[in-house]
């Protein structure tokens, strides 16, 4: 999916073999569309930043082969270490399990059917995943999977660890309570475009 990208990065998808779809800026609206054009009877949904070690590629190919019904999430893990980060994972790992929310950073896969059932994806600036998953408890079941999911620690490297958390949580807990995405985008925005510490704004 490009979603305005000005510098070579459709190009160079498209010698590498990709099929670039053009889609409006937001997630919701591009995962929408990348699940719509997709063809396959299980969809597999992971962030840029992720990283796939072997024992998850491993877990992919087994839902694969056997296409259990209900969707799927991996643990998290944060590729920096850390203590800090090692008490973020935890915290996101009990809240997925327990609570049944796994975030997009956990990647998603769904069989079709279940996708479709649950509405897809919102077209939302926001919390696309968490309405997702939302969805989906209502028809299925969601499971973690034992592997974990690597993901980039440049979020919490960028904004510092508790602030970073802290954020996330205010902007879940203020989307269960019905804020609507949009308000929420603007709050989210000003912390995502800031410039790392010590580093001066563009």
């Amino acid at each position: 999916m490009d979603g305005g990208s000005s510098d070579a990065t459709c190009s160079v998808a498209r010698k590498l073999g990709a099929r670039v779809l053009p889609a409006s800026r937001g997630r919701g609206s591009q995962l929408r569309i990348g699940a719509a054009a997709a063809n396959a009877p299980l969809l597999c949904f992971l962030h840029a930043d992720v990283r796939l070690d072997p024992p998850a590629l491993r877990q992919i190919e087994r839902l694969v082969e056997s296409r259990p019904p209900g969707a799927y999430a991996f643990r998290l893990a944060i590729d920096r270490e850390g203590l800090a980060y090692r008490i973020v994972e935890w915290g996101a790992n009990v809240r997925s399990r327990w609570a049944g929310l796994p975030y997009g950073d956990q990647g998603l896969l769904v069989r079709r059917e279940d996708y479709n059932a649950a509405g897809g994806y919102p077209p939302a600036p926001l919390m696309e995943d968490v309405a997702l998953v939302r969805a989906l408890r209502r028809t299925t079941r969601i499971r973690i999977l034992p592997a974990a999911l690597r993901v980039s620690a440049r979020r919490w490297e960028r904004d510092g660890v508790i602030r970073r958390t802290w954020a996330n949580w205010r902007l879940l807990l203020a989307y269960l309570r019905g804020v609507p995405p949009e308000r929420l985008a603007l709050r989210y925005r000003p912390l995502c475009d800031a410039p790392p510490a010590g580093e001066p704004p563009a």
